[in-house]
């Protein structure tokens, strides 16, 4: 856990781009613009191959299809990384990488703060495990070409449903799951990465406040998705790999970190193997089995409080003995 690497994306200092030069709302503008075209040059390709796949059934085509289709994302990746590379002098302290594989199945369990989330995990991760999957709100799908690629890359699609909704209308109940299992039964013969961020939605105070969270820094986990993912990939997922993203106190949004004005993030990996009697088990159906489930997965998310904690107490020892030494020059 203490190995790893830390990393700012331009190569050297003495290649740093006029664009860190910039004012920062400049550089945010020109970080979000090169993405956009980024997304544009790319969505006509995966478009192109997501309606072949559906016309030709071929089964070899449809391998041929899969394998084209990660290649064209794999650029779209390398195009969005290009666009921090020039545009931001942030620096990413990774720690837990190693041993990791593009060749296995894995779940990856984070703590959800801000958009930010997706481009920090693909900074750490790129090239070291298989692409991501995650699960999106129906909404998203309306979003111009992204949410159509999402769909040709077989992102699964959730629609949340309010209690009163689903008290009225009781039918509707455990859709939402039963979504997550026909998704991840797509998965089962190519390795992938499934990301999702157990909390529902991203971290604020005032939903830390309305949900009287146990935890200090982090939502309550919604452990049914989690439970049906690994239920649904039938054993392929032996380990999970849990990150925590963890940025300075300051408040900040998508935006300040486009502008490139978050100057330290760090990321904390840890690839744990899942317990063999929390394989195997009927979430739904099954009391001691849920009971055993969420425990395991409050435990993790103890641990990842415990952890951010920590840092934060580390990193302010860190300051304070700095101030306390500019004060004696």
């Amino acid at each position: 856990m203490d190995s790893g690497r830390t990393t700012r994306l331009h190569s050297d200092e003495g290649r740093e781009t006029v664009i860190l030069h910039l004012p920062p709302g400049l550089r945010g503008s020109i970080a979000i613009s090169l993405m956009v075209i980024n997304t544009v040059i790319f969505a006509v390709p995966v478009h192109v191959l997501a309606l072949t796949k559906i016309l030709i059934r071929n089964e070899a085509w449809q391998r041929t299809c899969a394998r084209a289709l990660m290649n064209t994302v794999n650029c779209w990746i390398w195009g969005i990384l290009s666009a921090l590379k020039i545009t931001q002098d942030t620096t990413y302290d990774i720690r837990g990488i190693e041993g990791l594989s593009r060749d296995q199945w894995y779940f990856v369990n984070c703590n959800h703060q801000s958009w930010a989330d997706i481009l920090v995990l693909l900074v750490s991760f790129h090239g070291h495990i298989p692409f991501f999957k995650f699960f999106l709100k129906k909404q998203l799908f309306w979003i111009p070409l992204l949410g159509t690629s999402w769909w040709a890359l077989d992102y699964p699609f959730m629609e949340r449903f309010s209690k009163s909704y689903l008290q009225a209308n009781p039918h509707m109940k455990g859709k939402d799951l039963e979504t997550t299992r026909k998704a991840c039964e797509r998965y089962r013969h190519t390795p992938v990465s499934i990301l999702n961020f157990i909390e529902g939605t991203r971290f604020t105070r005032e939903k830390h406040h309305k949900q009287k969270s146990p935890y200090r820094y982090l939502l309550r986990p919604k452990a049914g998705g989690f439970a049906y993912a690994l239920a649904a990939m039938n054993g392929r997922i032996e380990n999970i790999i849990d990150v925590t993203i963890m940025y300075p106190k300051a408040p900040f949004d998508f935006w300040t970190y486009l502008c490139g004005q978050i100057p330290h993030i760090a990321v904390r990996v840890r690839k744990l193997p899942v317990p063999h009697d929390i394989l195997t088990g009927d979430y739904s159906n099954d009391q001691a089995f849920k009971n055993r489930f969420q425990s395991w997965v409050s435990g993790l998310w103890q641990e990842k409080d415990d952890l951010i904690e920590d840092h934060r107490n580390k990193r302010e020892m860190r300051v304070s003995k700095d101030q306390h030494i500019d004060t004696l020059l």
